[in-house]
């Protein structure tokens, strides 16, 4: 399946995978500088892309688990979701979750992206839902950490 991309500068990359089975793509930092960022200071890194995500489909952008489990640094809002229909820049929403400064290099991966199809549901509203065994049982209610 293909996703057309859109170069927007010419430091942008295309968006690679790492390995043969790698089920992320790479999305690289498009900055011209390297950028430092303080212990719990966000901040949006520019990829320098736009994609053509096919309709029934969305991007997903997560976090490299190098770079967050090694230096802190994962996207703000956890997962990023592009639209099949946004055609805007793909903008990563890094935090610093560390105890001290980390720094990006131009070029640098900072992030990972799947793309993954979307079904629409169609949602009704209803006085009694099915019963579980879990019924409303919430947060840790399974006893599994």
């Amino acid at each position: 399946m293909e996703v057309k991309v859109k170069k927007l500068t010419e430091t942008a990359k295309l968006p690679v995978y790492a390995s043969e089975n790698a089920a992320a793509a790479d999305l690289c930092s498009a900055e011209r500088e390297t950028v430092t960022l303080s212990p719990g200071e966000t901040r949006l890194f520019h990829t320098g892309l736009a994609l053509e995500i096919p309709a029934g489909y969305a991007g997903f952008v997560y976090a490299r688990s190098g770079l967050a489990s090694k230096r802190g640094l994962a996207p703000a809002n956890k997962v990023g979701v592009i639209d099949a229909d946004y055609r805007g820049e793909v903008l990563v929403a890094l935090h610093n979750h560390g105890l001290t400064d980390a720094s990006v290099e131009p070029g640098e991966r900072i992030a990972q992206l799947i793309v993954a199809e979307t079904p629409r549901f169609s949602f009704t509203e209803a006085s009694e839902l099915s019963d579980t065994v879990r019924g409303a049982g919430g947060f840790g209610s399974t006893g599994r950490t």
